[in-house]
């Protein structure tokens, strides 16, 4: 299983200092943890250098103030505490987690006044999905929970509390011997997975759903533009479970999963092909510096 979270070597940015990794600890009356008062972003460094830094912290500072809370520090702060982590831990090639939440001066449902707190952690993630099955497609179920109605949730922060379910799906799925699950909105339209935005292909053309019930991935507007640069029409629209039957291709964009191809979702299939490998080319030159440089 490897070395446990709590108990890796290094040292995370907090409160807007780097303690040892093993201090990094938060009361157990911690109001995000019982309400769920918490925001993060996932983050990936590429030769010493975060992706995207920038639209991660505008989001996380987004995120914070959709769950009526703002994060005590400005994006370039915020920028510059995780270049801080990945150098102080000699990280150039890694996952990145800031994550900020409510403290624990008061608990209950209503704590306006508590103290909002922000760390930043970096550690060796090299892949979310097993690489030999990556370049196959990954196989997924489809999950029982939907993406619910936005008028419900803040369906469109990036908060902790709206993952509740992707847990519950992913080891549902991974039980049945799948990768991951894709999950529908509360229509029965095609939403997401479980930590990643979806996309088909179809005679040339890339169709993924309107992100308006999930969150639009900075990884999915990456691959949209990557796809545009190829010339390749990406259509976002509503799409129905029965649709997948004509679609030929398949693939999942996030930090994590980055481009990873989809052989199997429930009954339906699919075949990784020129569009699915010519993204994730593109994706991996676009992650590092020296293809950002290439292609300017």
């Amino acid at each position: 299983m490897g070395v446990s979270f709590d108990k890796i070597d290094g040292v995370i940015w907090f409160d807007g200092k780097l303690v040892p990794w093993q201090d990094a600890n938060v009361h157990l009356l911690t109001h995000g943890l019982h309400y769920a008062s918490c925001v993060f972003e996932g983050e990936r460094a590429y030769g010493g250098r975060v992706f995207k830094s920038t639209a991660h912290s505008l989001r996380l500072k987004a995120s914070a103030n959709i769950l009526d809370f703002e994060i005590p520090y400005s994006v370039a702060e915020i920028d510059a505490a995780k270049q801080l982590v990945i150098d102080s831990n000699n990280l150039p090639n890694a996952y990145l987690r800031p994550i900020a939440w409510r403290g624990s001066e008061m608990m209950g449902v209503s704590a306006p006044g508590n103290t909002i707190h922000l760390a930043i952690a970096a550690w060796n993630w090299p892949s979310y999905f097993d690489p030999a099955l990556k370049l196959k497609g990954i196989r997924m179920d489809l999950a029982e929970y939907r993406r619910p109605d936005p008028r419900t949730t803040p369906a469109l922060a990036k908060a902790s509390g709206l993952y509740m379910i992707c847990t519950i799906s992913k080891h549902r799925a991974e039980r049945k011997g799948y990768a991951d699950a894709m999950m529908l909105d509360w229509e029965g339209r095609v939403a997401e997975c479980t930590g990643a935005n979806i996309f088909f292909v179809q005679d040339g053309k890339i169709h993924t759903p309107i992100a308006d019930c999930f969150l639009a991935g900075i990884t999915r507007a990456t691959v949209i533009e990557l796809a545009k640069r190829r010339g390749i029409e990406v259509i976002e629209r509503r799409i129905m479970p029965e649709e997948l039957t004509g679609f030929t291709e398949c693939f999942i964009t996030g930090t994590a999963a980055e481009v990873t191809p989809v052989a199997e979702i429930a009954q339906w299939t699919f075949t990784p092909g020129a569009i699915c490998e010519a993204l994730l080319k593109d994706y991996a030159s676009e992650v590092r510096p020296k293809g950002r440089q290439a292609a300017a």
